[in-house]
């Protein structure tokens, strides 16, 4: 399951989203470090395929976990090379114009 927020500032909606297992944790490597907050990323525990659902009405997403990172990959929303990776957890943020 992902955990998701959709978070709405100004003209933007941003979704906060990650893997289940990880709300809470703190991750670091390559000189980054990021914390899953549970007040940003918690909210509604979802499906995969909700969550696509749900990337169609944002314009701004922030997402961490190996799970849901996959997912907005192969569904063309993330580009694999903009993907990076801290602690061994994929993590990437994206516009959509």
């Amino acid at each position: 399951m992902i955990y998701s927020r959709i978070h709405v500032h100004e003209n933007d909606r941003i979704l906060a989203a990650c893997d289940e297992e990880i709300i809470g944790e703190t991750f670091r490597g390559g000189g980054a470090k990021i914390t899953v907050s549970e007040l940003f990323y918690g909210g509604e525990l979802i499906s995969e395929e909700i969550f696509i659902e749900r990337t169609k009405s944002v314009t701004i997403m922030n997402l961490v976990g190996n799970r849901v990172v996959g997912a907005a990959v192969r569904e063309g929303l993330v580009a694999e090379c903009n993907v990076i990776v801290i602690g061994g957890v994929k993590h990437a943020q994206t516009v959509i114009l």
